[in-house]
């Protein structure tokens, strides 16, 4: 019997000393705004290889919609609103975003260093 309890503490040790995977550190915040139908900030700069996660906040009285060809992404934001944008790790390089209701105005990029 004292053999069968210690195999059982042998085994809670293990789990509680490091049997579980480790959890990975939260991926990074980057702030972008929606104002008067522009980005700010315009250009973004990140480490590559490393996924990050976009808050995006629409301070404009009207939606607009997020958009990067390079990335495949598109997606609406509310007016008023603010949305979580998680974003894969890049390859080094540079990806161009737009606001796709405002074109002229709603420019920005994402570059990958």
């Amino acid at each position: 019997m004292v053999r069968r309890e210690l195999l059982v503490w042998a085994l809670i040790l293990a789990v509680v000393a490091g049997g579980t995977p480790a959890r990975s550190a939260d991926a990074l915040e980057i702030p972008l705004s929606i104002e008067n139908h522009r980005f700010t900030p315009e250009e973004i700069t990140v480490t590559a290889g490393t996924s990050f996660v976009l808050i995006i906040t629409n301070k404009d009285a009207t939606p607009e919609e997020f958009e990067s060809h390079d990335l495949r992404i598109e997606k609406v934001i509310p007016a008023g609103k603010v949305i979580r944008l998680r974003m894969p790790a890049l390859k080094k390089g540079s990806y161009n975003f737009i606001g796709d209701f405002n074109q002229s105005t709603a420019k920005g990029r994402i570059i990958a260093e």
